[in-house]
Parts: structure tokens; C-alpha cells; sequence
């Protein structure tokens, strides 16, 4: 039985404490059970992003399941009184829309990281036990820090920066300084003070340089708490291709990322766009797709595929999402230079012209103005020598990374294949990202005919042997032996214990009377079975059902009682499950087996 289908959105859950000083704890909450459940590896869990655009919507099922192509949505509520909270939750099927399961939780909000923890493992119980086979750890979430105080100052700076503007971002590092000066490890936040300060820094909200410097102390000291962050490693990663210039350094760094955390979807986008950049289409698209299937809705992921699409030649394509993106945000600088490219290459001077006149100045930086300008100039055959050496004159100051950039395009439409490749060797003195990109832009594509062209792509992509990340073997198969003799221990322990009439058995229960695992459990009767858990044991309580409706004796008692005899303790679950598994409704069942009076 295929567990390929089994997918889950988490959707955020709502604060109905009325106080929403602490939404951001109700967002923490949701996060940290959608990251939990990530880590179950046969599950495909809708991202952060994704979840959180629909905050505080009316959305149908049938619409999730369009947009999101999932199975199963978990709702849930959470209610504060002082130090105490109550957690609700339900798992709905999104195909009928039916909840098959729902639990509440008391605690006291000191126990917050245990209770992420149990409401995560009893979910991924839930789906396993009604959906299909999933190995699931003994522990899905770890404790980040010991200092409650320093969690919550933590989760109110992440709340405020994914606000995205300069007034929220500020807010976020104050709360990100209190959690520090609670518990200097706290490895989330010092990542969050990079993240805001590498925020402030490329939207022009605070002084570039000192910004990128304590972005990067910020990352140095998340660096000495844990090397193995999946987050670092891809912050790391960016920091290595956009201020190194290294993609050998950077393709190691994501790749690590993406090992430690197989379902981080910003990790996965990367290494997507970096082996678009060296011409590795299949391998992009595969990851591409991954992080589409569990990010759909973030505009991030959103870019990524106009990129594949612009990178592939596909312009209509890349035209339709890049418009998409950009009446959701005029001012997205990555769309907008990746359309005016697309105008260059269909050769449409007037349209580039457009949208490079429309874009404030303080949004670019002179020498891509500049760039641009040139090669709008160059597709109407009147650029001005002057305007070219203006470019090149920029091209000397080492800051000015777009022009060198730009020179190397302009040269390379231009047929000046030499002038091209000494522009290129820029890239390694100054080491610039831009040049990197540039370099098997389609913009350049008349260059790749160029034998020296082969011999810089090697130069510049080279990766190390064997730097992607194995395929995860599959959880260790049981041997003949062992699965012969569980199957004939099960069939014997079923019908002779009757654990079925109780109506709280679970997997992880059924596990423990067998003495087996409950993930091997699960493995058995999904594949050797051919049944979920729940199809399992319901087929044993319709059959003690049916042999109490067959029992004259038993007649004074309704068809409902004998089915809470049986095991089932949902009247519809259980005339649902029995018409699905006999074809009749119980009371039609009665009657064929009823003995005349």
C-alpha cells in the first residue's frame, strides 16, 4: 500500500483568548508542530509560508485541496488565561471533509515544549493509523532553549520580522537582544538578528555596511552554538555566493543544509537556482518541484519558477509568474530585472525602456541602471561610445559589481568575445556574485560557441566529487522469518485477545501487546497486510458485529449498541465503515441474517 499520497497542511492556529499581545505565541505553536511533523519522512508537510497565508481566512476544503494537494488539514485553537492554555486540534479529510479525530490539551505554559511534542507524535499517529504506513521517531521536536522568557521574546522578534518592513524589523531585533540576554545560545535568535539586519541592509533601511558586518557577527555566532543548523548552513550559503562569490562554496554549504533538513524549502530552492546556474536543468527541476510540492504559495518559490522558466528559454512562461508577482508586489527588484531581460531577448527595446523608466532610483544602483540603459541601447543600434565607457569607467571601482556584469553582457551580444572574457576575470578579483549569475545568463548565450567558454564554466561551477546528497535509504526492511512470524503471532492475538473491543486501541498500543515497534507494526500491515491500522481493526469489529446482530439473544439491544459492543464509538464512523466494507447499511444486514419470528 502507497504512502506517497499522505500530506498535511497545519493551518495557524487561532488565538481565542481574546489578548492579542500573544498571537505570536498561537504562530509559534503552529510553526513548531509544522516543523515536528517535517521531520517524518514519508509525510509531505505544507511549509510555513505556504500555511500562513491563510491566516485569518474562510477557506473551503475543495480549495486547499486544489492550491495545496493535500489529504488531511489540521486545525486548531489555543486559549491563554494567565500561565495556563488550552490546546484544541482536528485532523479533517479533506476528501468528504469529515474529522476523523480531534483531542484537547490543559497545560501550563512552562510545559509548552512537551506539549508541541505529544500534540506532534499523536498526530502523526492519527494519520498513520487512518492514511497509511509512516515511520515515526520516539521524539519529533527538541527543546531550544531552557529560559521560557527567552523563547517567548524570541517568537514575538519572528512574529514581527515576517512583517517585512524597516519599523517591524527593528522590533524583532529588540526581541531578539532580550532572548540573547536570556540565553546566549539561543541559536534561533542570533539567526534572526542576521536575518534582520541582512533585511535592513539590501532594502536600504540601514547603513549597508555596518548592517551586512552584524549580520555576519551574527552568523559567526550561531556558527560556535551548533555548526549543523540547517538554517546557518543555508544563511551561510547565501553569504558565501552573494559577498564571496563562491558557488563551489556555496553548492557545499546548501547542500548540507538541505542534508540536515530534507524538507527546508528555502534550501531546496537554492540548490535548484544554483544548478540552473551551471546548466544542470534536470537536477533544478527536480528540486524545484519538491520545494513547489510543499511551498506552493510563497512569492519566494514563486520566483524561483519564473527563473527555471527564464533560464530554460520558456519566456512565456516566466512572463505569466512574473507578472503574477508583480501585481502582487510592484517593487519585487528580482522580477522586474528578470522581465527586463525577457524584453531584451525578444528584442523589445520599447518595453525594457518602460519598465526600467518606472523604477524609482533609489531602487537600483547607478552602474544597473546604466547596464540596462546599454543594452536597450545596443538592441536599437545607437549606443553611444560615451555611454559605454561611462559603464566602464564605473567597472573600475571594485564596488561596482552590476557593471562589470553588464560589460560582460554587453560584450558578449556584441560579438566582442575577448573584451567579454576579460570582463569575466573581474569575477575572480573582485569576486562578484553578479558576474557569477551573469556568466550562462541567456543574455550571453551567443558566447557559448566561444571554446574559452567551456573552459571558464569549469572553472567557475566546479564542484567537488560526490557533494550531492545521497538518497535516503528506505527504513530498514523486516527479514521473511521476522514478518512470518508477526503476521502469525497478529492473526492469532486478534481473535483470541480481542483488543478491538476496546475503542481507544492504537497502533502504538496493538505494538506494545505484540512486543513489536510500532513503525514495524505499521510497515506490516500497510505492506504485507494491505491495510491501514484503522481498516485493520475495524474489519475484526464488523465481523464481532455481525455475529452479535446473527445472536437472537441480542435483540433487545439497538444496532448502535451492539456497534459500541464491537469496538466503534462514532455511530457514523461505524455505518460508514460497515456500507463501505458490505455493501448494506447495518439495519439492511439485520434484516438478511434475522430469523423469522
Amino acid at each position: 500500500m502507497s504512502n506517497a499520497s499522505i500530506s498535511i497542511v497545519v493551518l495557524p492556529f487561532v488565538n481565542l483568548s481574546g489578548d492579542h499581545s500573544r498571537e505570536y505565541l498561537a504562530d509559534g505553536i503552529t510553526e513548531e508542530i509544522i516543523n515536528a511533523l517535517s521531520r517524518v519522512e514519508q509525510l509531505r508537510v505544507i511549509s510555513r509560508t505556504s500555511s500562513f497565508f491563510y491566516k485569518g481566512k474562510d477557506t473551503s476544503m475543495a480549495d486547499l485541496a486544489n492550491t495545496l494537494n493535500v489529504t488531511t488539514v489540521l486545525e486548531g485553537s489555543v486559549r491563554f488565561a494567565g500561565n495556563a492554555m488550552r490546546i484544541s486540534t482536528q485532523l479533517i479529510q479533506v476528501e468528504d471533509e469529515s474529522a476523523f479525530w480531534s483531542a484537547s490539551w490543559d497545560r501550563d505554559l512552562e510545559n509548552i515544549f512537551a506539549i508541541q511534542d505529544e500534540i506532534s507524535l499523536m498526530i502523526a499517529d492519527k494519520l498513520r493509523e487512518h492514511l497509511g504506513h509512516l515511520d515515526v521517531a520516539e521524539h519529533l521536536t527538541q527543546q531550544p532553549t531552557n529560559d521560557l522568557a527567552a523563547w517567548e521574546h524570541y517568537l514575538n522578534g519572528a512574529f514581527h520580522f515576517r512583517k517585512w518592513n524597516p519599523e517591524d524589523a527593528n522590533l524583532a531585533i529588540g526581541q531578539f537582544e532580550k532572548a540573547l540576554a536570556l540565553d546566549p545560545n539561543l541559536i534561533e535568535a542570533h539567526l534572526g538578528l542576521a536575518d534582520s539586519y541582512s533585511f535592513l541592509a539590501v532594502a536600504g533601511f540601514a547603513p549597508r555596511e555596518e548592517s551586512w558586518l552584524k549580520a555576519i557577527e551574527c552568523i559567526q555566532s550561531a556558527q560556535a552554538i551548533n555548526p549543523n543548523h540547517a538554517g546557518l548552513n543555508y544563511m551561510m550559503a547565501n553569504q558565501a555566493f552573494f559577498t564571496e562569490a563562491s558557488f563551489s562554496k556555496a553548492f557545499q554549504l546548501a547542500t548540507k543544509a538541505m542534508q540536515i533538513r530534507p524538507t527546508y524549502p528555502e534550501a531546496q530552492q537554492f540548490i535548484s537556482f544554483l544548478h540552473e546556474l551551471r546548466g544542470d536543468f534536470a537536477k533544478a527541476k527536480e528540486h524545484l518541484l519538491y520545494a513547489k510540492s510543499i511551498d506552493p504559495l510563497n512569492q519566494e518559490t514563486r520566483f524561483y519558477e519564473a527563473y527555471y522558466a527564464y533560464r530554460t528559454e520558456n519566456y512565456s512562461t516566466a512572463k505569466t509568474i512574473l507578472n503574477e508577482l508583480l501585481d502582487a508586489n510592484p517593487r519585487n527588484l528580482p522580477a522586474l530585472i528578470t522581465y527586463m531581460y525577457i524584453h531584451v531577448l525578444e528584442r523589445d527595446a520599447a518595453g525594457t525602456q518602460q519598465l526600467l523608466d518606472n523604477i524609482p532610483e533609489a531602487m537600483i544602483t547607478p552602474d544597473e541602471r546604466l547596464g540596462i540603459q546599454c543594452l536597450i541601447d545596443e538592441l536599437n543600434h545607437n549606443l553611444a561610445p560615451s555611454k559605454l565607457q561611462e559603464l566602464e569607467s564605473f567597472g573600475q571601482h571594485a564596488p561596482a559589481h552590476h557593471a562589470h556584469a553588464y560589460l560582460f553582457l554587453l560584450y558578449a551580444r556584441m560579438g566582442r568575445n575577448d573584451e567579454a572574457f576579460n570582463a569575466l576575470n573581474r569575477l575572480f578579483e573582485v569576486h562578484s556574485s553578479v558576474l557569477l549569475l551573469s556568466f550562462s545568463d541567456p543574455l550571453a548565450k551567443p558566447l557559448q560557441t566561444d571554446p574559452r567558454y567551456a573552459e571558464f564554466h569549469h572553472r567557475i561551477y566546479q564542484l567537488e566529487q560526490h557533494e550531492e546528497p545521497a538518497q535516503k535509504a528506505n527504513s530498514h526492511t523486516p527479514d521473511e522469518v521476522w514478518t512470518h512470524e508477526v503476521l502469525h503471532q497478529l492473526e492469532a492475538h486478534m481473535p483470541s485477545e480481542k483488543p478491538f473491543l476496546n475503542p481507544s486501541l492504537s497502533l502504538r498500543f496493538l505494538a506494545d501487546q505484540l512486543s513489536v515497534h510500532p513503525n514495524q507494526l505499521s510497515w506490516l500491515l500497510n505492506e504485507k497486510v494491505g491495510k491501514n491500522f484503522n481498516e485493520f481493526v475495524n474489519d475484526y469489529r464488523i465481523e464481532h458485529f455481525k455475529k452479535l446482530v446473527a445472536d437472537d439473544s441480542n435483540r433487545h439491544i439497538s444496532l448502535v449498541g451492539l456497534a459500541f459492543e464491537s469496538g466503534f464509538n462514532s455511530k457514523t464512523v461505524f455505518n460508514t465503515t460497515f456500507k463501505k466494507k458490505t455493501g448494506l447499511t447495518p439495519k439492511a444486514y439485520q434484516k438478511s441474517v434475522s430469523t423469522p419470528q
